[in-house]
């Protein structure tokens, strides 16, 4: 058992390794998304240089490693090697690792983009429910401020309060810890954009595309 939960820990961090946003631009663009725009190897930066086919199928392959790796231990549940507490337990670890692989990609010289589709699908296979208040909220804030940063670090607020307030009528623990941890966490990979929104120089982006004045 040590041997398989060792296995899939390593697993975890090789799909959150995978730099979807560089090898796509390399692939289909001939750039280093690393060397525009903001310089991060992210969705938000691939959807600002390079489009939004672009950014849709980073935003997407980024999410769908981050809940694929969470999911790893759903196997070994319906295996009946471990119990559901466990199981949860587990699906934050290898969450992690992902979020961890992405931040720190292995085939990237360990420089990566900031986590936070990763995030969000680690938090959809966590508690879909939450997540998906998550995401609305996201793109309300979004919307009206139109900082992705701003709706990226508000929404990852959310997820731990809705646990602590028992919005959906659950109690795990541990969730309410690892949700002020990823808060954390995602407030501190921004620290820079907040300093920018302060100044008035954080880039803007618009989830309603602008109409052009003729």
């Amino acid at each position: 058992m040590i041997l398989i939960l060792i296995g899939l820990c390593l697993l975890s961090y090789i799909l959150g390794s995978i730099p979807t946003a560089i090898w796509y631009g390399e692939a289909y663009h001939g750039v280093d998304i690393r060397t525009l725009g903001s310089g991060n190897a992210g969705a938000t930066n691939t959807f600002r240089v390079l489009g939004k086919k672009a950014g849709s199928i980073v935003l997407f392959v980024d999410a769908f490693k981050g809940f694929l790796a969470t999911s790893l231990s759903t196997f070994l549940f319906y295996l009946h090697l471990i119990d559901w507490q466990t199981c949860v337990s587990l699906k934050i670890v290898f969450g992690f690792l992902a979020v961890l692989g992405h931040l720190l990609p292995v085939f990237c010289d360990f420089k990566g983009g900031k986590g936070v589709a990763t995030l969000m699908g680690m938090v959809l296979a966590l508690h879909p429910e939450a997540a998906l208040v998550s995401i609305a909220v996201f793109l309300f804030v979004f919307y009206v401020s139109n900082y992705v940063s701003l709706g990226s670090m508000v929404a990852s607020l959310v997820f731990p309060f809705l646990m602590v307030f028992k919005v959906f009528g659950e109690e795990f623990p541990i969730l309410i810890y690892f949700g002020f941890i990823v808060a954390s966490l995602v407030i501190f990979m921004h620290r820079k954009n907040i300093a920018r929104i302060l100044q008035g120089t954080e880039n803007r982006m618009y989830l309603i595309p602008r109409k052009k004045q003729s």
